[in-house]
């Protein structure tokens, strides 16, 4: 197990108030430095190298293709590199930014043409969403028009699992994407209604067979993590207004899991799984501790609140994981500290993502030279390489307001 992860031998918890006092000369090697700067002196220098990683990004994603897409998706391929080029633009405004993210997201939107995929991760419905959402920053009403009319044309098929990356709540993400940063109504509630209906009604049909409210499957296995289960799919289902009885079937799932997570604190990756191994966001804490801080805001919940904390205790013990990026590895990991500082203001939270992105700051790119560290089978991507470590170095700079990207809001 403890191959999979970098033993966590920084400090706790440095509050920085008394930084000066207790950094002594034989303590400074430089992973150390960057734990004692204070926060807007580290956050900025995480900023100067994300803006340096994102052209780094572009230029082997996008430059040195000749501008022709194979893999479209926000996963792995382009539109991921348009998503962090579009976080750039959110934090510097610089308008080159905006215009290289329009010109990506057409790419995307010819080479996804006649995609069966329907999500926003890994389907046509994150195309046209960034693309109505970039045309709208641009003031483009033409564009905007014909991304939205080819959003409102993708259809759900009756065979699609439910789960976040292939299935129907990946594609309620997109919806909520549009009604966030266009306007509510940009997609109908109706609309919406009817895709949750489905979600809720194979859960229900499922659950038959266990003692959980809510149970879904993703080729043949009960998954629980944010990628493919329980938690990804709780999590977008609690952007809806739900009806009393969904917020109870809702809550008593996430309890269900809560009461089943191995005694170390972790969770299954699937339903029956025995293997307390992963430490990822698409499977075990990370995952379910963003979709635990969630219910804890959405239902005013203690337990909730709790469950999300011991959560990223694992998070903390074993989330330094040999690997860079958002889906499974060490920049995802640290959406977890983000969301907890959001939700309760507790400073230990955000010096533990600043630690996080600390040790990648210091040490990623000698680690994956000396191939102690994997870089990830697409080095460039955002979900498995460099382009998620860019996009959390660049969330570093409004702490407030970073969101793990393409599932929190």
């Amino acid at each position: 197990m403890a191959d999979r992860f970098f033993p966590n031998e920084m400090p706790d918890f440095v509050p920085e108030t008394t930084a000066g006092e207790t950094i002594t000369s034989n303590t400074r090697d430089s992973l150390t430095k960057l734990l004692y700067l204070p926060y807007n002196t580290l956050s900025e220098k995480l900023k100067r190298s994300a803006l340096d990683l994102k052209e780094t990004v572009v230029r082997e994603t996008w430059g040195l293709g000749g501008k022709r897409v194979k893999d479209y998706t926000l996963y792995t391929g382009a539109l991921g590199t348009a998503f962090v080029v579009f976080k750039a633009y959110q934090v510097t405004k610089n308008e080159n930014d905006l215009k290289l993210c329009c010109e990506i997201v057409k790419a995307c939107d010819y080479a996804s043409r006649d995609s069966g995929h329907v999500t926003f991760i890994c389907g046509r419905a994150g195309v046209c969403a960034l693309g109505a959402v970039l045309a709208k920053l641009a003031g483009d009403e033409k564009l905007l028009d014909h991304y939205l009319t080819q959003f409102k044309q993708i259809k759900c098929p009756s065979d699609v699992p439910n789960e976040l990356l292939y299935g129907r709540v990946g594609f309620l993400w997109a919806c909520s994407f549009l009604n966030n940063h266009i306007g509510e109504g940009t997609i109908s509630t109706r609309h919406m209604r009817q895709v949750a209906d489905e979600i809720f009604k194979s859960g229900r049909q499922m659950a038959n067979k266990v003692r959980c409210p809510l149970m879904y499957e993703w080729h043949g296995k009960k998954y629980w993590g944010a990628a493919h289960g329980l938690a990804g799919i709780m999590h977008v289902l609690m952007d809806m207004q739900l009806k009393p009885d969904e917020a109870e079937d809702v809550k008593g799932t996430l309890r269900y899991m809560i009461k089943n997570r191995f005694p170390s604190g972790n969770y299954p990756s699937s339903e029956g799984s025995e293997s307390d191994r992963l430490v990822h966001w698409c499977h075990g804490a990370p995952g379910v501790s963003l979709t635990l801080a969630k219910a804890a805001e959405v239902f005013g919940d203690k337990e909730f609140l709790q469950a999300a904390v011991d959560a990223a205790e694992v998070v903390w013990n074993r989330g330094l994981l040999k690997r860079v990026g958002i889906c499974h590895g060490i920049s995802g990991n640290a959406y977890v500290f983000l969301s907890l500082y959001r939700l309760t203001g507790d400073m230990k939270y955000l010096y533990r993502a600043k630690a996080f992105a600390s040790f990648l700051l210091d040490r990623a790119e000698k680690l994956i030279s000396e191939g102690k560290m994997h870089g990830g089978d697409r080095p460039y991507s955002l979900f498995e390489g460099v382009g998620g470590m860019t996009y959390l170095f660049l969330d570093m700079s409004e702490p407030s307001r970073a969101r793990f990207p393409a599932y929190e809001f």
